[in-house]
């Protein structure tokens, strides 16, 4: 019990971190992945949440490109990288097989950036498994928070560089 409550509490204060820190002022470096089961539309909705000046640096130096997340001059040119980087660094299995992520779309929220995608056709999901290494080739200290939410039921996991594993069972 005290090990589940550390846990929550430890996602919890990475989540506040995340979401009101100034750009300049983050001392660790911190991704929020969230999937969702929607049984009734049956997809698996996934957003991708990154602080806005570490993903422009490393999509930047990725794709030696000018990189403006907060106002775009070119909203495709900037979708089609971040497409393009999370779907390199992010990929999930739903029962044991491999699904194939369509992107929606990214927004910018205050500090963070948020990449949105789905899986069509999800009917039962009792087993998601993730591999995540987002921003593992920008930061060695990287960390990289996962929730999923299957049939109202919520469970996390975080993996730190290099681990780019997790597995969750409903």
């Amino acid at each position: 019990m005290a090990s589940s409550l550390n846990k929550w509490l430890f996602f919890l204060v990475l989540s506040v971190v995340l979401t009101s820190a100034k750009p300049a002022d983050h001392p660790f470096h911190v991704s929020v992945t969230e999937i969702n089961h929607n049984a009734g539309d049956k997809n698996l909705e996934i957003s991708c949440k990154i602080f806005t000046d570490d993903f422009e640096r490393i999509l930047s130096k990725n794709y030696k490109a000018k990189v403006d997340l907060i106002n775009p001059p070119n909203k495709a040119a900037m979708d089609s990288l971040v497409k393009k980087y999370i779907l390199s660094h992010l990929s999930i299995q739903i029962n044991g097989k491999p699904v194939a992520l369509t992107y929606l779309g990214f927004e910018n929220d205050k500090e963070a950036a948020y990449g949105y995608f789905e899986v069509n056709n999800t009917i039962s999901a009792s087993k998601i498994d993730i591999t995540n290494n987002l921003m593992y080739d920008q930061f060695d200290d990287q960390v990289n928070i996962m929730h999923v939410i299957v049939g109202g039921q919520r469970k996390s996991d975080k993996v730190s560089y290099p681990e780019k594993s997790a597995s969750f069972s409903f």
